[in-house]
């Protein structure tokens, strides 16, 4: 098993809400790093990129220098990224709201162009309730974390785009649990020819066999591929800690199930899991939740049972 670099990502300025700035400096508190370790796992905090101090108290803003920020806040995650792989650690992004993938797959691709050549591709493997892929011409909220998906195939604003921009491949892309989108984003990933798993075929045919189609999808012709997991693509009641709550989602021990071992791939470049809001947890339901799915991807035939401390690590 390769290192793990923890990288936090607090960024709040790219949703509706502030609140997930706060879900990885509090990931980091609970004892993060320390349970991986527990579990046999080599896992160091490399960075907390964190929001400019001027902007953390801020007001809200207009979209245009909502735009800045969250470009900046990507840029630097970007480069962490890209540091982690260049030195042969695996990146694990905690958000932070979903924007943050601009940085973590702009980075990671670029840090496997660097090291495989121009012409190395990613995959992207991304549990979601929602599509993420507007543009600003057609997002009814003006919120980045609605627009990374896009940005990454290729479609945005020019600031996003220079961090993130066709990071990803429309045919290396697939999207797993979606159940709450606009029809303009869905036209234009329709129109890309990304495979889209929705949540009543999922139930049909169980997370694990959807999950081999996406491998497949994800590494063929790629370098490498990766995993994003928006927090509210679960069933509220298995993530509590989450802005945006929408019923029938993936169920916790399915996916743990579904995701057990895939990090002992070597062909796995990064993971990132987002949206966590320690406000609206439940006796840290949702942190547990992000632990062990760490373990269940990280450590071979690991899969642990729910915890009701108030602590991942004990005090």
């Amino acid at each position: 098993m390769r290192p793990v670099s923890l990288i936090g990502a607090a960024s709040g300025w790219g949703a509706g809400f502030r609140e997930t700035e706060s879900g990885p400096p509090v990931l980091r508190e609970l004892g993060l790093a320390e349970r991986l370790r527990e579990a046999g796992i080599e896992a160091d905090w490399q960075a907390m990129i964190e929001p400019e101090r001027r902007w953390r108290q801020a007001p809200e803003q207009p979209y245009r220098e909502i735009l800045r920020l969250v470009a900046r806040h990507n840029s630097a995650l970007a480069a962490a990224t890209a540091a982690a792989v260049g030195k042969g650690r695996l990146p694990v992004v905690l958000g932070g709201d979903h924007s943050v993938a601009i940085g973590t797959w702009g980075g990671v691709a670029g840090a496997l162009r660097q090291l495989r050549g121009p012409d190395a591709a990613l995959g992207l493997i991304w549990f979601d309730a929602h599509l993420d892929s507007h543009t600003a011409d057609t997002t009814p909220s003006m919120n980045p974390h609605g627009m990374s998906g896009a940005v990454l195939l290729g479609h945005g604003e020019p600031e996003f785009l220079a961090i993130g921009g066709r990071a990803v491949r429309p045919e290396n892309l697939c999207y797993i649990g979606t159940r709450s989108y606009e029809a303009d984003e869905l036209a234009l990933l329709k129109r890309l020819g990304v495979r889209i798993v929705f949540m009543d075929e999922l139930r049909q045919r169980g997370v694990a066999d959807v999950m081999t189609e996406a491998i497949v999808i994800a590494t063929k012709g790629t370098a490498g591929f990766g995993v994003t997991i928006d927090l509210d693509g679960f069933e509220p009641e298995d993530a509590p800690g989450i802005g945006l709550k929408t019923a029938n989602g993936l169920r916790r021990d399915e996916m743990l199930l579904a995701l057990a071992g895939l990090g002992l791939r070597q062909d796995l470049v990064g993971v990132e899991i987002v949206e966590y809001i320690p406000e609206f947890d439940e006796n840290w339901r949702t942190a547990h939740l992000v632990i062990d799915l760490l373990l269940a991807l990280l450590t071979p035939d690991r899969v642990l049972p729910h915890r009701n401390r108030g602590r991942l690590v004990d005090a």
